[in-house]
């Protein structure tokens, strides 16, 4: 009984592999090189054309951006014997890029709206609470944030034209996103009804703003819409702009849903329905679950490309973060550090769209169980 529980063991139970020698390792890397990278005369040539590239690229960038820069903090212009970055202009520029023009003695308002925003997406990305709850900090953050960054209830109120910088791209796209998600959903299945009225409606509508640009619809908020109001009825600039780009996003996220609502079986509606469940009932536990599950990626796609667009706004006199790096540039005693500029403002686009985009993969894994 003995011998057959040992011979039991030795069959079942996982042994490593013993270390290979040195040797073969430098062959197994040569033959991975050999199959990937030099498997044929094109592949070979493309290669050695990359290599050549970025030899030529990455050393002269490196040292651009790190060994020949210049990263003190002073209020003046950098040497001009210097051949590397002027990290210094971003230094002194830094909460004019971030804020805009608001004012210093407030700043700790905008500071802890931030800090409270990124709380809520720390919460949202390690799933901290549950999805309802959060879904519900989500839809009713943004109004003690406006109004502790805009002022109100015991606090002084702050122009709105003076708010810029990255605070405002990034609050018109989280805004943008909330609202339009739902809006869209709304509309993608408004779409599909069977009532005449609301199906035209909605196609009219997704229709209508998607045969448009966004340049126009905002040109049309900011500039036209004002003319068209009844005497004595003003609605400020941010606000008409901010729902233009709510409205043009709504429309593009309506098409992604109903893309999603179509990849549905009819088999399942029919046998939610054989159950006995009303048809509301089945949109909310059956149909809609399934088809935001199938385009996750594509609104996240929408969500990267609505935050990108904000840099539009700049055309109706909102300085947002692409806008304040370009009129920093601009500034007299600053000339001639476009450049850092616009590799900053880079950056920074690229870190918050990669961001977006890994949350959205870690969804679809989360989802794929």
């Amino acid at each position: 009984m003995t011998m057959l529980t040992d011979a039991y063991k030795e069959l079942h139970v996982f042994k490593p592999m013993p270390d290979l020698p040195a040797p073969l390792v430098y062959v197994g890397i040569i033959g991975w090189l050999k199959e990937n990278l030099f498997s044929s005369k094109i592949n070979s040539l493309l290669t050695v054309t990359a290599l050549i590239f970025l030899w030529k690229t990455i050393p002269p960038l490196i040292s651009w951006t790190i060994i020949d820069a210049t990263w003190t903090f002073s209020s003046h212009p950098c040497p001009t014997e210097k051949t590397g970055a002027c990290w210094t202009f971003i230094f002194v520029k830094f909460r004019v890029l971030m804020l805009g023009l608001y004012p210093e003695q407030f700043l700790w308002r905008p500071i802890l709206a931030f800090a409270i925003f990124v709380l809520v997406c720390a919460l949202t990305i390690f799933r901290m609470i549950q999805t309802r709850l959060l879904i519900a900090f989500w839809f009713f953050l943004p109004l003690p944030l406006f109004f502790l960054i805009n002022g109100g209830i015991g606090l002084e109120i702050v122009e709105q034209s003076l708010w810029g910088g990255l605070m405002l791209s990034t609050g018109l796209a989280a805004i943008g996103i909330i609202m339009s998600i739902p809006i869209g959903i709304l509309l993608a299945l408004g779409r599909r009804s069977k009532l005449v009225v609301v199906k035209s409606l909605c196609i009219g509508m997704i229709e209508s703003i998607r045969g448009v640009p966004l340049i126009t619809i905002l040109f049309m908020a900011s500039v036209m819409l004002p003319i068209f109001l009844p005497q004595g009825m003003n609605i400020n600039n941010l606000l008409r702009v901010q729902i233009g780009i709510i409205l043009f996003s709504s429309a593009y996220i309506a098409e992604v849903v109903r893309g999603g609502l179509q990849a549905i079986p009819q088999g399942q509606i029919e046998a939610a329905s054989s159950l006995g469940l009303k048809n509301w009932v089945i949109t909310y536990l059956v149909v809609l679950p399934q088809a935001l599950r199938h385009v996750i990626p594509s609104l996240i796609g929408r969500c990267v490309a609505l935050f990108k667009d904000t840099s539009l706004v700049i055309i109706v006199g909102l300085l947002d973060f692409l806008g304040m790096i370009k009129a920093s540039a601009q500034d007299p005693e600053w000339l001639g550090y476009d450049v850092e500029a616009y590799v900053f403002c880079a950056l920074i686009y690229w870190i918050i769209c990669f961001s977006m985009s890994q949350y959205g993969k870690s969804i679809e894994r989360h989802n794929q169980w």
